[in-house]
């Protein structure tokens, strides 16, 4: 507890246990917290109690710390960059994507306020609104196409109210407070990922095994092409070259009187083609008479007995 001390003692508590926290841990997520309340931090930080430990504080004193800490372990320099704006640092020794699935699953819905920048598209669907008739000039000032419908505003189609990426203006932020919309979801949101010295995205922590074993394969793939291209043996292009040596090796003793193993049959094919060609003939007429046999054996059909009537009798 830190509510006896003042602020020069809170300070020094804060900077110690930040700069423990950096030599105890060597996974920390990087997050954004703009939009997320106090309340809702709170509920995030317990959620994620006994898996990692959230640190939030002003930048100059964070930056001081990790530089102070770069001394023993010079890899924490890469995280200078990316201290800034509301950032915060969370501490792990877990399983990366657990800890990111965990913390991007505590969001909640939220109001579009004007002038914040939309996260994502807010599309109305049509339907009735609930409110009154008086309403439809607002409407129609959004170009939003309405009609009164058993005494209340009805939208008539799918409105594209926000496009993801823009502010939010007035209007809009009117209109959805009236529909009692709450169109934006917001959580901490994982900018950057350290591990152990190595600083990457947090894209990467979506990728499965498949994946990994997908583009292990494309780079091999490359490897080898760059190998043949230029002449340059590797691990990777090295069978392809005896595959082509191969084919080389039998075209040259198809060409001369050289025989192998390998290209015996081809050559005896090469000598007398209708020793191979009499065999197929062969076959052929006895196919027939097999396949003309089970049709020898069907009786032939009688034919119906008309009963001693005529067709029009």
């Amino acid at each position: 507890m830190t509510g006896g001390l003042s602020k020069r003692e809170k300070k020094g508590v804060y900077l110690e246990k930040f700069a423990g926290l950096l030599e105890e841990y060597r996974k920390i997520i990087l997050v954004c917290v703009d939009h997320v309340a106090s309340k809702h931090f709170q509920e995030i930080r317990a959620n994620l109690r006994g898996k990692a430990v959230i640190v939030m504080g002003k930048n100059t004193m964070m930056r001081k710390v990790i530089k102070a800490s770069a001394k023993k372990n010079p890899d924490l320099e890469e995280l200078l960059p990316h201290v800034k704006d509301n950032v915060g640092f969370v501490f792990t020794n877990g399983d990366l994507g657990e800890i990111r699935r965990a913390i991007l699953e505590n969001k909640k819905p939220a109001a579009a306020k004007v002038g914040v920048i939309a996260p994502s598209d807010v599309i109305i669907p049509p339907g009735p609104t609930g409110m009154e008739p008086t309403m439809t000039s607002f409407l129609q000032a959004l170009n939003i196409q309405s009609k009164i419908n058993k005494g209340q505003v009805e939208i008539v189609q799918e409105v594209h109210l926000i496009e993801k990426g823009r502010k939010v203006g007035n209007s809009e932020a009117v209109l959805l407070q009236k529909l009692n919309i709450n169109p934006f979801f917001y959580g901490l949101k994982v900018t950057t990922v350290y591990d152990n010295g190595t600083l990457f995205s947090e894209a990467i922590l979506d990728l499965t095994d498949a994946d990994l074993i997908q583009k292990f394969q494309e780079g091999v793939q490359r490897i080898a092409s760059i190998g043949l291209a230029v002449g340059y043996p590797t691990v990777a292009s090295v069978p392809h070259s005896i595959i082509n040596g191969f084919k080389n090796v039998c075209a040259i003793s198809l060409a001369t009187d050289i025989d192998i193993k390998e290209t015996q049959k081809m050559k005896e094919y090469l000598k007398d083609p209708s020793a191979f060609a009499a065999a197929a003939p062969a076959q052929a007429p006895a196919q027939a008479a097999a396949a003309a046999a089970p049709a020898a054996a069907e009786p032939e059909e009688e034919e119906d007995d008309d009963m001693g009537f005529g067709l029009f009798d």
